[in-house]
């Protein structure tokens, strides 16, 4: 189903850049900077393995990271965007009962990772090139994977040992809405708010026990940023 659901957004990107490449002579670049804010909208079954109680759960913290894309004008009215952030540092919280023995548990940091989720999106901008202020709405594709996966001392205690976690990479579609308002003959500012699917498998090992978690993280992103376009 996930393959199915990138295979119709990569082909949406494309029809639309198709459509909108001869539509006009464009070609301007624009870089853009800014801060992301991201919502974790996510969900997660429950942990199950070998001496893992009913109701064990995670909740992943929101961040903020350093924003940063490439856009290249392909008309008037159509533009792709390559957008990445800094890799976060993005903490998880156990959820679930207060203590596991005497250890405790809900509301712990039991882990930390950074993640790299950069964005090819081709967004449809609204109103005519003299505009001060277009809005734009956008399809695109996700890739997200995980680096510096650890657990905490606090996850080590819960689980029992030193554990070693591991988080497969995540392909998905997302979708952005956004304003762009000219501020000078090459000077922008941007707002916008993207919602991805990033879907990953938990599995926590410890002392060759296996524990897993099967987490859907729905990253809702506001971006504010400022744009510079250059180039012919």
């Amino acid at each position: 189903m996930q393959k199915k659901i990138v295979t119709l957004a990569i082909g949406a990107a494309l029809a639309l850049a198709t459509t909108g490449a001869f539509a006009d002579d464009g070609g301007a670049n624009t870089v853009r900077l800014g801060m992301y804010f991201v919502h974790f909208d996510a969900n997660a079954s429950n942990i199950t393995g070998p001496f893992v109680p009913p109701g064990l759960n995670v909740h992943v913290d929101n961040v903020e990271t350093l924003y940063v894309a490439y856009v290249r004008t392909l008309s008037t009215h159509f533009n792709a965007e390559f957008a990445f952030g800094y890799p976060p540092l993005t903490k998880t919280q156990g959820r679930g009962p207060a203590t596991l023995g005497s250890v405790p548990y809900n509301g712990q940091v039991i882990s930390t990772a950074r993640w790299f989720s950069p964005s090819l999106v081709i967004n449809y901008v609204f109103g005519d090139a003299n505009s001060r202020l277009r809005p734009y709405v956008g399809v695109g594709v996700n890739y997200t994977k995980f680096l510096a996966r650890q657990s905490t001392a606090a996850g080590n205690a819960a689980s029992g040992g030193p554990t070693s976690i591991s988080l497969p990479v995540s392909v998905g579609p997302t979708a952005t809405a956004g304003l762009a308002y000219e501020l000078a003959d090459r000077w922008h500012l941007y707002a916008s708010y993207s919602v991805a699917r990033v879907n990953t498998r938990l599995t926590a090992t410890t002392a060759g026990l296996t524990r897993t978690s099967n987490i859907h993280f729905w990253p809702n992103t506001l971006v504010i940023s400022a744009g510079y376009s250059f180039g012919p």
